[in-house]
């Protein structure tokens, strides 16, 4: 199937049918459908942090090793990250692309002021995560995301399956009914290569200004934008009147 032939693959009033139909699908038989149903013009977004991107990518590489990839590079990323999504691209064989921000960081502190992402991190977040995203999924019709709905209170009802108003595409979302230890088991059994920094007390890795270790009996997301009432960059959640 072409790209452009697999836009209108699923019509909009269709896709909660689908979700519902999937809602019982392991994590590959969803990615199977999503492979069959929209080929090129499906994607998968990895940030090479959680362990959520490497399943999936895991997954995928044994279905196909013709979808895109893509990861948004903020400028900001920890050097292990950066040195991680180079190794681990060198073992699965599917095409990524690196997406980064239209400013560089320079350009960025010259217009807005240093360390933005201290004082203002939600249009940081726009500027270096979203506005990047946006870019990368036209001309797609679908994207798949490791989003589960464990992983905050704004993720819980996410759909296996759901139409994304804000981008015009299909999110496609395979882990969501899995837990944290469902995940670490598939990591464990398939031997899918994790970010070194999660050995290191992070269990969600972002930007490095913006990420610290938690504690124990903290939150997994805690250690995000320390200090602000802040747990999404905007991604997958926007909060009302912003």
């Amino acid at each position: 199937m072409s790209r452009l032939a697999s836009l209108n693959s699923v019509a909009e009033p269709e896709i909660e049918s689908i979700a519902r139909r999937l809602e019982g699908a392991s994590p590959p038989e969803v990615l199977e459908w999503a492979v069959e149903t929209y080929g090129e013009g499906l994607t998968l977004s990895v940030s090479f942090g959680g362990a959520e991107g490497m399943v999936l990518l895991d997954m995928l590489s044994r279905i196909t090793g013709r979808v895109r990839v893509f990861t948004l590079d903020t400028g900001f990323l920890f050097r292990e990250t950066l040195r991680f999504r180079a190794e681990v691209m060198r073992r699965y064989r599917l095409p990524l692309e690196v997406v980064r921000p239209q400013l560089t960081i320079t350009q960025q502190a010259a217009r807005f002021g240093e360390r933005l992402y201290a004082h203002d991190p939600d249009f940081c977040c726009r500027m270096r995560k979203v506005e990047p995203l946006e870019r990368a999924l036209r001309g797609y019709a679908a994207w798949v995301t490791g989003i589960r709905r464990e992983q905050t209170a704004q993720r819980r009802e996410t759909p296996v399956v759901g139409w994304e108003e804000r981008f015009g595409v299909v999110k496609i979302a395979p882990l969501a009914r899995w837990s944290s230890e469902q995940v670490e088991e598939y990591v464990r059994e398939r031997g899918v290569p994790v970010n070194p920094l999660l050995e290191r007390g992070y269990r969600s890795i972002g930007c490095e200004p913006c990420t610290r270790p938690v504690g124990i009996g903290e939150d997994d997301r805690a250690g995000r934008w320390d200090g602000f009432e802040k747990t999404e960059c905007g991604l997958h959640w926007v909060k009302e009147g912003a």
